[in-house]
């Protein structure tokens, strides 16, 4: 069995130290000073991408794919065990796999892989929302969504607006954004779907998460995208707009992010906004710790996911 942090070097991880932290602190000394911490995995965008680039492609050459992503999952969790495994949207749309199976195979392989949350980006309506609802008896993890009303549809009572995750006695408050889809899809696609402030339901999200519920991180699964040159809302705007959201896992642009994205939120306080491009080509992670006296510090890792786990025996 490789050591996982030979797997992780060879599986092409970029590691960067948040203004959170104090400074550069191995695991082994904050855990030893009584902290507990625990690991946020996720995507976005993978599109259908089920097997690598072919190896003659322009741009990302043997890059991706489910059983590689499967592979470094499966590493990261035996060494950390306290793993939110998360998905922004866009997991529908891109190969041949979604014309066929609608679906049925994306929702499944993230199941196989123990995703426990996703959220719904516009793709996901992309043979209508009741094809979503079909899906959705293939996957099991959480679909979640706070501001479409969903109402009126057939999925109703499917998709929740947030749950509520305890890893190493933490409690991870997820709640989850879309994107405005007028204009984006059909309307006879997403029918009677009804989308809501998000900035207004962030609001709404976050006090009852923080202060009725009690959480110790809270995590938005965003599909607004990174940042626009326009007013339109997007997670950077959000996290200045709102307080109290710890991360903001963001879909839709496909930015690929070097290292999370430091914004200032409402109270002047920092929000870590990541975001893994497209297609299953990154893997992000996000370490947080949170001391005896609730002080939270955070370190992050880009994992690129390229043909030399391919040899790996994992």
């Amino acid at each position: 069995m490789m050591k996982r942090r030979n797997f992780l070097k060879k599986a092409g991880t970029l590691t960067a130290t948040l203004p959170l932290m104090n400074s550069l602190i191995t695991d082994d000394i904050l855990l030893a000073d009584g902290m507990r911490k625990i690991s946020i995995l996720h995507t976005n965008d993978v599109h259908s991408h089920i097997e690598p680039f072919p190896s003659n492609h322009k741009k990302y050459p043997d890059m991706g794919g489910v059983a590689r992503r499967a592979s470094v999952i499966d590493a990261i969790r035996k060494n950390d065990p306290n793993t939110l495994l998360l998905d922004a949207g866009d997991s529908f749309q891109g190969t041949p796999y979604f014309n066929f199976y609608g679906g049925e195979l994306e929702f499944k392989l993230m199941s196989k892989l123990g995703y426990q949350a996703s959220t719904i980006g516009n793709h996901e309506f992309d043979e209508g929302v009741d094809n979503i609802t079909q899906q959705l008896q293939h996957a099991d993890f959480d679909m979640i969504n706070a501001n479409y009303d969903l109402s009126q549809t057939s999925l109703s009572g499917k998709v929740i607006p947030h749950n509520i995750y305890h890893l190493n006695g933490i409690k991870i408050g997820v709640f989850g954004l879309g994107i405005e889809l007028e204009g984006l899809v059909s309307k006879k696609l997403y029918q009677d779907t009804r989308y809501m402030d998000p900035v207004a339901v962030a609001r709404e999200q976050v006090q009852q998460l923080k202060q009725q519920k009690k959480c110790d991180f809270i995590i938005c699964l965003s599909h607004l995208g990174f940042e626009y040159s326009s007013d339109k809302i997007s997670d950077r705007k959000l996290a200045g707009l709102t307080h109290d959201i710890d991360l903001i896992i963001g879909g839709h642009t496909h930015t690929f992010l070097d290292r999370p994205v430091m914004e200032k939120n409402a109270e002047g306080k920092d929000v870590i906004i990541n975001q893994v491009g497209w297609a299953g080509i990154d893997l992000g992670k996000i370490d947080f710790y949170l001391d005896k006296d609730q002080q939270k510090r955070s370190s992050a890792s880009i994992i690129r996911l390229n043909a030399s786990l391919s040899k790996m025996n994992c």
